[in-house]
């Protein structure tokens, strides 16, 4: 480990991986109670590059990104983030990693009520003890359609306007990748299409990562590259994806199997 491993990320002229786990395995219970929630997944996660992690109900998705993100703890197999391997890190330095390398957009929001729009979004930062840039805080601000309700309360934004919040707070650190966990959850069709627009914006004009869990084609449409999930198993990955073409291999999988889509 370099005195550097956690210094501020910088994209690479050269795209390479974000983040990357391998032979991940999250077993939990024993016994008659055991339940192998993800089975030796190795996937890893592209510079630059808007992931979504699809499958059905209980497949290990949402483990699959916390264990990534390094919110949960894998039963074996590693976990990295850039050239950081997570389970090197004591509490300390993982809770740092968290905080200055990755960003987390969650379905519920999670916002601080007594906070306004911008105390929100600038919170990591704070919490940190450090300023933000306010030549970036102004741009992804501005992306995601904020500028005038910086001043706002969460009670006082619509279910969408909160979720941009949520967008901007994972974005403002300039981390190395941002998780999202079904963000467009709790949002109707048109707020949700514009929070994936946000994200999908964030890759093209900000050069982020994301991955994203969804159960939703149209959500997977937003990104580069769809990765599936059954079982606990990684079965196959799709590029270019529309919502057809997701729907179409999400039955194939569920019925006969996988099968290798480019």
């Amino acid at each position: 480990m370099t005195a550097d491993a956690l210094a501020p990320y910088v994209p690479r002229p050269t795209p390479g991986i974000a983040a990357a786990t391998t032979d991940l395995s999250k077993v939990h219970g024993r016994g008659d109670t055991r339940v192998v929630a993800l089975d030796r997944v190795s996937v890893a996660f592209r510079e630059g590059e808007f992931t979504a992690i699809m499958g059905p109900s209980g497949c290990g998705k949402s483990t699959l990104l916390h264990c990534a993100a390094g919110l949960d703890t894998p039963t074996s197999g590693s976990v990295r983030v850039g050239t950081t391997e997570l389970g090197t890190l004591d509490d300390r330095r993982l809770t740092q990693l968290r905080r200055d390398r990755i960003g987390f957009v969650f379905q519920a929001f999670n916002l601080l009520p007594t906070l306004t729009a911008l105390e929100n979004i600038t919170l990591p930062l704070s919490i940190a003890g450090r300023r933000p840039d306010r030549q970036w805080l102004d741009r992804v601000v501005s992306m995601v359609g904020l500028s005038q309700r910086l001043d706002h309360r969460p009670a006082q934004l619509s279910g969408g306007q909160q979720q941009r919040v949520a967008v901007a707070r994972a974005l403002v650190s300039r981390p190395a990748v941002v998780f999202a966990d079904e963000p467009t959850g709790n949002l109707d069709s048109r707020a949700g299409a514009e929070v994936l627009g946000f994200l999908r914006d964030s890759v093209r004009d900000l050069g982020q990562t994301v991955v994203m869990v969804t159960h939703d084609p149209v959500a997977a449409g937003f990104a580069d590259r769809v990765v599936f999930l059954a079982d606990g198993r990684l079965v196959d990955e799709m590029t270019r994806p529309t919502p057809d073409r997701v729907m179409d291999l999400m039955l194939r999988t569920s019925g006969d199997g996988a099968a290798r889509t480019g």
